[in-house]
């Protein structure tokens, strides 16, 4: 009985090794989810009104480029920019919709034939883009977050 006990004791001591499970830290944690994440893609696009019920990620984009496409023409056309010259050019826009679904412009390359023939073409396309309404900006897992857009704007005009 006393070497069944004393294998016993031996047993215990040693066996418990087998049994533990390594600690992760958090940081550990962190660092390995972080370098899963996707981050040039979202969960959830940002959403104007007509487009905040839809739930497939392709339809959210889709509607999301073809309102803001709508909104922008609609808004030029009210403010009634005409041309005296027929012209065909693209107008490279970048803008960030920030957490909260603002919309800011961060850079706009037009050519120079259309800053002659469009004086204030900035500042209208600046207006437009300020008016825009989201109803909510882009997702990722859930959080709100900034997203960076470059849209470019073909310019086509006949003459009068």
């Amino acid at each position: 009985m006393k070497h069944f006990t004393y294998l016993l004791i031996v047993l215990l001591c040693t066996s418990c090794q087998f049994f533990e499970t390594e600690k992760i830290s958090s940081e550990t944690f962190y660092e390995e989810e972080l370098k899963t994440i996707d981050w040039k893609n979202v969960d959830r696009y940002p959403a104007f009104a007509s487009c905040d019920t839809l739930s497939e990620k392709e339809q959210q984009k889709s509607c999301f480029e073809s309102e803001l496409a709508y909104q922008l023409q609609k808004s030029m056309t009210a403010q009634g920019v005409t041309s005296l010259q027929d012209l065909n050019d693209t107008i490279i826009l970048s803008f960030s919709i920030s957490e909260k679904a603002q919309i800011s412009i961060l850079d706009m390359q037009v050519d120079s034939l259309l800053q002659r023939a469009f004086p204030n073409l900035e500042d209208s396309l600046k207006y437009s883009i300020d008016g825009l309404q989201l109803v909510a900006p882009a997702y990722k897992r859930g959080i709100p977050v900034k997203t960076q857009f470059t849209l470019p704007i073909v310019v086509t005009t006949e003459a009068f």
